[in-house]
């Protein structure tokens, strides 16, 4: 069969052989693609049963249309030959994946035993809403793509619910390791049978065997009957309480005792999966996630305030009111603050404080509440211990706003004397004032609640804020270093020029240290000006440790210290720490958790970096950034149609059509479609003609032309992009998409101007 083309299917090679058919890789000579073709195994006349089932998985796989499920293109025939066409799916079988990482006390990780398990359940909930019943779901049924994405197989024995009244014998058909005790026994079955054998992969997951084993099938069958699986090890407490109890449910004999559906199962597992758990923090060498494990005896998340104003209008305050406590307790040496993003993940939401707790890795949570009207504010707290959920702590102030500071000091003096952290001798104020002026003090809390958004028009609205704040008191070092801040992320969207911006970062970082010379966000801000813009190294080493040295629980110091100095400069393992550290400060930060993956993608590890971007999105799915970085992995990877359709989607570039059209045209370039490269670049220059085209895309045209070989154009906008200081430019000596230009005088010359020395 291998290298005959059967009706426009040329056959590669053979995947795979089941009791109903032999699955071959197969590529579509009409459409380009790969494909996986599954033939009906010497097919007979008299064998109707067999032709009736392959004939119903592709007519109820076909009914389907979900990301978990394979997708079904046509069934046909050809001579005496009935295929199935099916989308192919590089990756292994989940039970190939269990045989490969259990054993010798390495199990699959919870987080993606959970992640794994959720796919499942989405995808059987989608069929079973189309009353479909698979009734063979088995690990070597459900594939794991290279991106960690679960797909479903075989649907030969599913059953439409209307049709479930058949011939008892029929009831039997399936794989008796995973059939639940009414199938086996032949009675007639429902969507629960399909959760009862997530419970035996869930339980194969964990442990890497099967509840129920027998040496021959009857000891089998009377296992699944009448016996109760060995009960799971968890001497270690590596697996979760409810994650056991719900395999528990998933097995229970009696149907009516297990989940009511999917989405009743589906509510379980999600509620034991935290956003810092789906975000991959385990690198290859077996390093330990940070903030994984034990909770550290010191350590508090500190959750947005809620505002209970009359007039709901001071979030931004009680935003700001929060931030300040977390700063404030940063600077305490000794133990651990979550950072602000994670904190704010879960804002406005209602969960039970020791839920959080878990998902940060945190001993103690503190919460409030807010209530401003007119100069008036009434700030309620409470201090919590995640591992009863009893409150140790709670006061409540009825002060005037000029009080604030005050306030807050007071907060920040109880949460440390109540978790026992002892304070440095010379400690006067964990909280210091750096305005009398309450009117600069209410405009710089609205300009970083707009910092926060992190748009051009967000961040364009919190500089304007925070320059009223210095109008207001010309001596506010915080509003200076925020308007540094300002400018230098509004030029990495790209948009302003950076020699238009990065000058008036530079003096309000200046000014900030100029009034206060222990400042260790000023010194982070001024070093990275130092590196991605200056390109003066050394400068910038010494001011980001400085502000390490000021403040090591400052999370943008060591995430910027990390990707925009240690890893342009090859130094891997650091960057890969300093990361590290600042996803224990802020571990469901999902620029952090990217970063993570920037740092794999720049090392060449383009598996580990597409896990590390899928385990965001599994996260967050509509997170742009994620999905930028997810499709230049997949690219570098080899695997250009997943990158193209990740390019072609409008919403991973928020509109953006320069940004589009230059990872579009790199990725057709890698392709070897030169004409719709060619396309993609004649468009991007439309934007210079229209003078239009940003900095961004100066750096975006030069890769396209390095991928063509088109090394004096590539070399051209290299110029271009380095004399307008494109941030860019400091990942040139690692950046996979110039490779073709390694060796060229040109390319030696440009890295000694970048002071990265030449090859």
């Amino acid at each position: 069969m291998i290298g005959k083309t059967v009706s426009h299917y040329r056959i590669i090679e053979k995947l795979g052989e089941g009791g109903m058919g032999v699955v071959y890789k197969a590529t579509d000579e009409r459409l380009q693609r790969e494909v996986a073709v599954k033939f009906l195994t010497s097919p007979e006349e008299e064998d109707t049963d067999a032709h009736d089932r392959f004939i119903q998985e592709a007519r109820a796989a076909g009914s389907l249309n979900h990301p978990n499920i394979a997708t079904i293109y046509e069934i046909a025939e050809e001579g005496d030959d009935e295929f199935i066409v099916m989308e192919y799916i590089a990756g292994q079988t989940l039970q190939d994946k269990i045989a490969a990482e259990t054993g010798q006390s390495n199990f699959i990780p919870i987080k993606t035993v959970l992640n794994y398990t959720a796919q499942i359940v989405e995808g059987l909930q989608a069929a079973h809403r189309r009353q479909i019943i698979h009734r063979d779901i088995k690990s070597a049924n459900v594939m794991v793509t290279l991106e960690d994405r679960i797909k479903l197989l075989d649907f030969g024995l599913a059953k439409k619910k209307e049709d479930n009244e058949s011939d008892p014998a029929e009831q039997t058909l399936g794989t008796l390791a995973y059939m639940s005790p009414e199938q086996l026994s032949g009675k007639t079955v429902d969507a629960r049978t399909d959760l009862w054998s997530v419970g035996i992969i869930l339980y194969e997951m964990l442990t890497g065997n099967l509840p129920f084993p027998g040496d021959y099938y009857r000891a089998m069958m009377y296992s699944v009957m009448y016996e109760e699986p060995d009960e799971i090890d968890n001497d270690d407490n590596r697996i979760p309480a409810g994650l056991l109890k719900i395999v528990a449910k998933t097995l229970e004999k009696e149907p009516n005792k297990r989940y009511a559906d999917a989405g009743e199962l589906l509510k379980a597992i999600n509620s034991l999966r935290s956003p810092a758990a789906n975000v991959s923090s385990t690198s290859t060498e077996g390093k330990k996630r940070p903030g994984g494990g034990r909770k550290e005896p010191s350590s508090v998340a500190v959750l947005p305030f809620v505002d209970l104003s009359p007039q709901k209008d001071q979030e931004y305050f009680c935003d700001g009111m929060t931030e300040e406590l977390i700063n404030a307790l940063a600077t305490v040496r000794g133990w651990r603050v979550v950072s602000r993003t994670s904190s704010f993940a879960f804002k406005g939401k209602e969960l039970d404080v020791r839920n959080i707790g878990e998902e940060l890795n945190v001993s103690h949570i503190l919460e409030g509440s807010l209530r401003k009207a007119g100069n008036q504010l009434r700030i309620s707290t409470q201090l919590i211990k995640v591992d009863d959920g009893f409150q140790i702590w709670a006061e409540k102030y009825d002060r005037e706003l000029k009080d604030v500071f005050e306030i807050q000091e007071n907060i920040a003096r109880a949460i440390v004397t109540q978790l026992k952290v002892k304070l440095k001798k010379d400690t006067t104020s964990l909280v210091r004032s750096y305005t009398e002026n309450l009117e600069a003090y209410n405009l710089y809390l609205k300009a970083r609640f707009f910092f926060n958004r992190r748009t051009e028009k967000s961040l364009l609205k919190g500089i304007d804020f925070c320059q009223l704040a210095i109008e207001k008191d010309p001596t506010f070092t915080p509003a200076f270093s925020g308007l540094a801040d300002g400018y230098i992320l509004l030029s990495f969207l790209g948009a302003i020029p950076p020699a238009d911006i990065i000058p008036k970062a530079k003096a309000a970082v200046k000014t900030a240290l100029r009034l206060d010379n222990n400042f260790a966000e000023a010194y982070t801000s001024l070093a990275c000006i130092h590196a991605v813009y200056e390109w003066k190294w050394e400068k910038a080493e010494e001011e980001f440790r400085q502000a390490l040295k000021l403040n090591s629980g400052y999370s943008t110091a060591h995430h910027w210290y990390a990707v925009n100095f240690l890893l342009p400069q090859q130094r891997f393992a650091e960057a890969m720490d300093e990361i590290r550290k600042a996803s224990n400060l802020d571990p469901i930060s999902p620029v952090i958790n990217i970063s993570v993956g920037i740092i794999y993608y720049f090392m060449g590890k383009y598996r580990n970096a597409i896990e590390q971007y899928q385990s965001v999105l599994d996260v967050d799915p509509d997170f742009g950034l994620a999905k930028l970085f997810l499709g230049r992995a997949y690219e570098q990877a080899g695997m250009y149609a997943e990158a193209t359709t990740i390019f072609q989607n409008t919403d991973t570039f928020a509109d953006n059509r320069q940004e589009m059209l230059g990872e579009l045209g790199r990725v057709y370039a890698a392709a070897g479609n030169n004409a719709e490269a060619e396309k993609a670049l004649t468009e991007l220059l439309t934007f210079q003609d229209k003078e239009e085209l940003t900095v961004y895309s100066q750096y975006s045209i030069a890769a396209i032309y390095a991928v063509l070989n088109r090394k004096d154009e590539a070399f051209e906008w290299l110029e271009k992009a380095y004399n307008e200081r494109s941030f860019r430019m400091i990942y040139l000596k690692i950046d996979p998409q110039l490779k073709n230009l390694h060796g060229d005088a040109r390319y030696n010359a440009l890295l000694n101007k970048l002071d990265l020395d030449g090859e």
